[in-house]
C-alpha cells in the first residue's frame, strides 16, 4: 500500500435494482426484489473502490470476510446506495461497516474484511493449484 487508509475512509456507490439483481425464484406471486448474492457483490465493490487510492501498482484488495444481515426487500426500479467506512487496519487487512439504503430504509449492515495482496504472489499460488493433480481424499 502506498498509505493505510485512514479510520473513517468512506467508499460510496449507487445502483438502480434491475432484473439482472433479482431473486430467480420470483414466481407464483413472489416478488422480484434484489438478491442477497447480488447485494454482496455490490457491497464488496465498493469497498474494493474505496481501498482503490491507497494501493501500490501490483497490489490489488480481496474479501476474505462479510457478515451482514439483510434487513429489508427492495423492489425492481429502486436505487440503492452503499457504504463501506474503514473501521480497522491491520497490517494488510482492512475492515469495513458496510450497509445499504433503498429509497425508504437502511436493507442491510455488516462488516467486511478485505484483504491487500501482491498480483505476482497471488497469480503463483493460484497457479500451484492449477497444476496440483492430486485428487481430493
Amino acid at each position: 500500500m502506498t498509505s493505510r487508509p485512514r479510520i473513517g475512509t468512506i467508499g460510496e456507490l449507487r445502483f438502480v435494482v434491475e432484473e439482472s439483481h433479482a431473486i430467480d425464484f420470483a414466481t407464483d406471486g413472489m416478488p422480484a426484489v434484489l438478491s442477497t448474492p447480488r447485494l454482496i457483490g455490490m457491497l464488496e465493490r465498493t469497498a474494493r473502490e474505496a481501498l482503490q487510492q491507497f494501493l501500490e501498482p501490483g497490489e490489488r484488495s480481496v474479501g476474505v470476510e462479510i457478515e451482514l444481515r439483510h434487513l429489508a426487500p427492495t423492489p425492481l426500479g429502486e436505487t440503492v446506495t452503499c457504504t463501506a467506512r474503514v473501521i480497522q487496519v491491520d497490517g494488510t487487512q482492512v475492515m469495513f461497516q458496510i450497509e445499504a439504503r433503498d429509497e425508504h430504509e437502511v436493507i442491510v449492515r455488516g462488516l467486511h474484511k478485505r484483504a491487500v495482496i501482491r498480483i505476482e504472489s497471488f497469480a503463483k499460488r493460484v497457479a500451484r493449484k492449477r497444476s496440483d493433480t492430486t485428487p481430493f481424499s
